[in-house]
């Protein structure tokens, strides 16, 4: 529960709301409680043959003639205080002693009578100063008040039962609202290891499904937690009035109850989180489904799929009823306990009642002979606890599966990035001197090593190609650079200062990348261009366009120019064509690092020499990596370095590589060989 705890403290920016929704709730329950007193002038009403007025003359009359008979008997000549007067005149004696303890005990016995009789004299008048004597005095007339007068309440606490509710959810949704937007800043921060650890998938079921049951706890901690107890409160205060010692027997199984629902709480959280866990995994296939939907129509795989979902949707079925039947568990019990318990003070109420006595079992259940009205009222009143108290037989349950959503919420967000942001660092302008790999070493798992002692130093301005075999590390060496991952040793430099130690921001701000997964945005074309520079105006924007050689698509060939919507994944766009709106975007950007991975990969023949032709022009002036398969690209480049297993192998230009690098011949030929073919 101690991650969920944690949730409160989003809420209490909205404590003036919570206030506010807990004097509803007890006003609510006040109403509630008064509800049922009417039950016992009603049946005075239709059973006694008399109204409201004469009845509780004649209470009155009668308690102050009982009042009178107690005081006589107390102060009489032969009652208990003028005996201890006689015995305390006795010289000291066990007799004394013993007999003071009796006199004592019976005084206080008609003391207490007295005491009770007091109070109800004074409740009996205070209820015909204040309310009896404005009743009609027709019995019909005043029971048709009576029943007014309920309607009336019932109305009252609706109205701030609905303040309740809405006041909750105000809290509760302001409160998701906060935290999703804490969760998403944070997961921003996080590096690109702990995304690759979690998948997006993940993350969408914690942002999603692990939010919702958060949020439906706060509203059960808020609401019924708040609401129900003062409804059962209110109904316990006023069956005290009547009678304590019942009511003490009416709670005698609660703790009973506690114990049960504990158990039932402990398990509904580990079934929870189980199925918690299971819709991650739902939400893991349907990403990887849709996402590639063209690779599973391709190789027919529509059947494979279905059964892999069957499979983990039955799975999740499952798990979702264990928690359905444990849920389902608690109300019966819970129930059958309270049903129990109602009985319980129900009989020995009907003891007194038929048997005329105050006493059960020699313990004063009563002050004076209880009526059958009164007893009725009672077991009305305890009835209606049992209401509220059934209803909170699933707050365990509800906040337990909060408590496991927010477990899994809080493990996201008290990650900590190992890539820091270093606010404090200096600032980086422009790539004036160098670039620096020294030492380089890195793995994304401990024991296999990606890169293994790069050294390599990049003048400004020029431009370098890295080119070997797939999965030798171009692309992680390169991700070093705008620091997705630090390296596990060594360290790089941009003009004598180790990227660690700038300011992350001020350092990815000089840095450009087009990669050959090209990501656009569902927004406009014109916002996925501004994207690399938000404070781009139209002309540059639409400059950096011509510059990619898209300019002209866009105008002609788009329903909206540059208002259109490239749409979810830009499907509707061609793969060139993406990588061009891509190459616009860092255009703009205006970097003086630029890294091009496999840039023209889904270009045509006419539209690489293009953009090809584009890219010498913006490359001027910046420090240019690139990826790349292709020997004309290699024609832009000053320098080359071959990369395979990890490890630098060669660099130099093509005419010393091809002479003295076998790693890069070997590449050179096979490359030939893909053109020729």
């Amino acid at each position: 529960m101690k991650n969920f705890l944690r949730c409160l403290k989003y809420s209490w920016v909205y404590r003036t709301r919570l206030i506010l929704s807990i004097v509803c709730a007890f006003i609510a329950a006040g109403f509630w409680g008064l509800n049922f007193t009417a039950i016992y002038p009603a049946l005075q009403v239709m059973g006694k043959g008399q109204n409201l007025q004469q009845w509780v003359d004649k209470t009155i009359d009668e308690t102050e003639v009982n009042i009178a008979k107690l005081k006589e008997q107390l102060d009489s000549p032969g009652g208990p205080r003028a005996q201890m007067a006689l015995v305390q005149t006795l010289e000291p004696s066990s007799f004394r002693e013993r007999r003071e303890h009796e006199l004592s005990g019976a005084i206080a016995k008609l003391e207490s009578k007295i005491t009770a009789e007091s109070t109800w004299l004074f409740r009996c008048q205070q209820l015909r100063t204040y309310f009896i004597r404005f009743l009609p005095q027709d019995r019909f007339q005043t029971l048709a008040v009576l029943l007014g007068m309920v309607l009336a309440s019932i109305i009252l606490k609706g109205i701030f039962e609905f303040g309740q509710e809405w006041l909750v959810g105000s809290i509760t949704n302001r409160t998701l609202y906060d935290m999703r937007n804490r969760f998403y800043r944070k997961v921003l921060h996080h590096d690109m290891r702990q995304y690759n650890q979690a998948g997006s998938s993940e993350l969408m079921a914690r942002f999603t499904n692990d939010m919702e049951n958060v949020g439906n706890g706060l509203k059960v901690l808020y609401g019924r937690v708040v609401a129900e107890p003062l409804r059962a409160f209110a109904c316990v205060f006023i069956a005290c009035l009547i009678s304590w010692q019942l009511t003490l027997l009416f709670m005698v199984l609660v703790p009973l109850a506690l114990v049960t629902l504990t158990k039932v709480s402990r398990m509904m959280k580990r079934a929870t989180r189980r199925l918690l866990e299971g819709m991650s995994q739902i939400y893991k296939i349907l990403q990887e489904t849709f996402t590639g939907i063209r690779v599973v129509k391709a190789f027919t795989m529509e059947s494979y799929e279905r059964r892999r979902f069957n499979r983990v949707t039955k799975e999740y079925y499952n798990q979702a009823m264990k928690v359905i039947t444990i849920d389902s568990l608690a109300g019966p019990i819970v129930e059958i306990l309270g049903i129990a318990a109602v009985m319980t003070a129900l009989l020995a109420g009907a003891y007194l009642v038929l048997e005329g006595k105050t006493h059960l079992f020699g313990m004063r259940m009563t002050q004076h002979q209880m009526e059958v009205e009164t007893l009725l009222q009672l077991y009305v009143l305890l009835a209606a606890i049992a209401d509220p108290v059934r209803k909170l037989s699933s707050v365990y349950t509800k906040l337990q599966s909060a408590a496991a959503a927010s477990d899994r919420v809080f493990a996201y967000m008290d990650r900590e990035p190992q890539v820091k942001a270093n606010a404090t660092g200096p600032m980086l302008e422009r790539v004036k001197d160098r670039i620096e790999f020294r030492d380089i070493c890195f793995s994304y798992e401990a024991g296999r090593d990606i890169l293994t002692n790069i050294q390599l130093t990049v003048k400004s301005g020029e431009t370098v190609a890295l080119v070997g075999k797939n999965g030798c590390g171009k692309t992680t060496l390169l991700g070093l650079l705008p620091r997705f991952y630090d390296p596990d040793h060594g360290a790089i430099l941009i003009d004598g200062v180790p990227v660690r130690d700038l300011n992350l921001r001020s350092l990815r701000r000089q840095i450009a990348i087009v990669s050959q997964e090209t990501v656009l945005f569902d927004d406009t074309i014109y916002n996925n261009i501004a994207y690399g520079n938000r404070k781009a105006g139209r002309e540059e924007v639409e400059a950096a366009a011509r510059a990619a050689h898209v300019h002209d698509f866009i105008l002609e060939k788009l329903p909206h120019g540059y208002d259109t919507v490239a749409g979810e994944a830009a499907h509707s766009l061609s793969g060139g064509t993406r990588q061009k709106i891509a190459l616009a975007r860092a255009i703009v950007r205006d970097p003086s690092i630029l890294i091009l991975d496999e840039f023209t990969s889904q270009y045509d023949a006419e539209s690489e020499a293009d953009v090809n032709e584009a890219i010498k022009e913006f490359m001027k002036g910046r420090t240019t990596f690139i990826i790349t398969h292709r020997l004309h690209t290699l024609q832009m480049v000053d320098r080359i370095v071959v990369l395979d297993g990890g490890r630098v192998q060669g660099i130099g230009t093509h005419e010393q590589l091809i002479h003295t690098c076998p790693m890069y011949q070997r590449l050179f030929e096979a490359a030939i060989l893909r053109k020729s073919a």
